[in-house]
């Protein structure tokens, strides 16, 4: 072999089943190489919309995301994707072709690149170190949960591999399948911190928990303790779905919260972070926080405890690890807390358990969901309401499903109003706030979760950026529903500068047909434009038939979504 086969060798036998790229020149051999060894191949019509599905792919399947890219522009291209995924800790790594001659059409310092992104860069060095440099760069991105850059230089790819530097050699003691530090499998708390936190939890009166993306497999051991406490369960925006059924399920703290999770939010007296960075989004620019809660975080990365706010309290440690090593420490029980409690964990009002009771069970029943607020339709000349067309997609699509949704003024409607079955049900590519990433992430998603629904909501801004990769769509013949929100520009900008008196021409653009466009694309297409419209979206999801779907809404834009009105009181 020479060192491009062996480079797509060794990553079939590290586990890799999925890749995603645009081939070029510089990356033509590596990626048959993949295909050669029983990976698939997933041809994306930009590298951005590449990077992007790779990176929801790791998310939702759990496994290391893999991108093929030409050199110079092709990395260059999916830069926006990778860095989302870098900022995300999504475990990736990215073949890149590499010229090293600075005066080639094709040389960027792609080490430097990958740097100033947050991504890990790495480079076949020789073909004697080639097979171990592979396995290297997999381990970091699976065990460090990093985004990992491994530059191919077009010269040594060529070379032939010596004997005995080949992939079984490379990969002995690499252990393909043992789980990376983010999948639990590391990370036990000092007992010094879980004793502190374990006392923490037994004086709290109105425990909160927030788990983000780094709880996302430890639901049972954050039930189990929650159970104990009292704690009331939330998520950030990434972690959604991870309490789904639960009656003590908050949904999503922060900029997305309702008004009664934000109320009980506010009101903890002890407010734990579990594999949650405690960003300005997830605590509504700190509003969240009440003067007095005790703030603590859990986190396997020591450097992200108090990053983004001061905490009371960090412990090192795995989320599942550290929850279970404070129920071992609580004994069971606390005072005030379980045993006789009814049976669904609430209490009756007079003899509550930390923050439960059965008068606060039926509340969040009946108000925990945005659906459940009552609000004042403004729909009407032509446009929907997009709360009433999320609610009522919300009711005809299965609910086996996964929600892809990308950045925009509309986006908390379909992230607060479409559920998500599980927090594998709703993946959300937002930390680098780019638009135009949605439904590359809805194609990565469903390749990860082909026994849902993929759900793609887009915004008409990202929706057009994104277009191209409606053909992939298409060609590999996924099911899928892609919803437009359409008010005819960048709503956040339009909601942002408008009222200040500001110009608005660079932000607004004529209407255009967006369901034309995607039927020329091959899919189904609808517009609506009011309820009685949806009756078609139902028509069509009920043919079964085998082609994607887009509703292209024409949505109300008179104000602002609530969400981005709370992000510009922090502006």
């Amino acid at each position: 072999m020479n060192v491009a086969e062996v480079v797509g060798a060794t990553l079939a036998a590290l586990g890799v089943e999925v890749a995603f790229g645009v081939v070029g020149s510089g990356n033509f051999h590596v990626t048959n190489a993949l295909v050669a060894h029983g990976v698939r191949y997933v041809a994306a019509r930009h590298e951005g919309g590449a990077a992007t599905m790779a990176d929801a792919y790791a998310r939702l399947s759990g496994r290391v995301g893999v991108l093929s890219v030409h050199q110079g522009p092709g990395l260059t291209n999916a830069m926006t994707g990778v860095t989302e995924a870098a900022k995300s800790r999504t475990p990736l790594v990215v073949l890149a072709g590499e010229v090293t001659e600075r005066r080639s059409n094709f040389f960027v310092d792609q080490a430097a690149l990958a740097e100033a992104v947050g991504a890990v860069p790495l480079r076949i060095a020789s073909a004697r170190t080639a097979a171990a440099e592979v396995t290297e760069a997999f381990r970091v991105a699976r065990d460090e949960r990093r985004t990992v850059l491994l530059n191919l230089p077009l010269a040594v790819q060529a070379l032939d591999v010596p004997a005995g530097a080949g992939v079984t050699e490379a990969l002995r003691g690499a252990d393909p399948g043992r789980p990376g530090a983010g999948a639990g499998g590391t990370g036990a708390p000092s007992p010094g911190e879980a004793a502190r936190l374990a006392e923490v939890l037994s004086a709290a009166r109105r425990p909160v928990f927030v788990a983000g993306r780094g709880a996302r497999a430890a639901r049972r051991e954050l039930e189990e303790l929650a159970d104990l406490t009292g704690a009331l369960l939330a998520t950030s925006a990434v972690a959604r779905g991870l309490f789904r059924g639960s009656p003590w399920d908050l949904d999503v703290s922060g900029g997305f919260a309702s008004p009664l999770t934000a109320e009980l939010v506010r009101g903890a007296d002890v407010l734990v972070g579990w594999g949650c960075a405690f960003t300005m989004w997830t605590t509504r620019h700190g509003t969240l926080i009440g003067p007095d809660t005790v703030v603590v975080q859990v986190d396997l990365d020591e450097d992200a405890l108090g990053a983004h706010r001061p905490v009371h309290l960090g412990v090192t440690g795995d989320v599942a690890r550290t929850a279970r090593a404070v129920t071992r420490l609580l004994g069971g029980h606390r005072d005030g807390a379980g045993g006789d409690g009814d049976a669904d964990g609430a209490r009756g009002d007079g003899d509550a358990a930390g923050y439960r009771s059965a008068a606060l069970a039926a509340r969040i029943a009946g108000e925990g969901r945005w659906r459940d607020v009552p609000y004042e339709d403004e729909g009407g000349n032509g446009r929907i309401d997009p709360r009433t067309l999320t609610i009522g997609l919300d009711d005809l699509l299965p609910a086996e499903r996964v929600v892809a949704v990308d950045s925009g003024n509309f986006m908390g409607y379909p992230s607060m109003f479409l559920d998500v079955p599980d927090e594998r049900g709703f993946c959300f590519t937002q930390a680098f706030q780019s638009v135009g990433l949605g439904l590359a992430t809805a194609i990565g998603a469903a390749l990860a979760r082909p026994d849902r629904l993929a759900v793609a909501a887009l915004g008409d801004g990202g929706a057009l950026m994104g277009v191209s990769e409606l053909e992939t769509v298409v060609r590999l013949g996924i099911p899928m529903v892609i919803v437009v929100y359409d008010d005819d520009g960048y709503g956040a900008e339009v909601h942002h500068f408008g009222p200040d008196g500001h110009p608005l021409d660079t932000v607004t653009f004529p209407p255009a047909d967006i369901a034309a466009i995607a039927r020329g694309f091959g899919c189904d297409a609808v517009t609506v434009r009011d309820v009685a419209d949806l009756a078609e979206v139902a028509r069509l999801l009920d043919g079964a038939g085998d082609r994607p779907l887009l509703v292209h809404a024409r949505v109300a834009r008179s104000r602002g979504a609530w969400w981005l009105e709370e992000a510009f009181r922090g502006h």
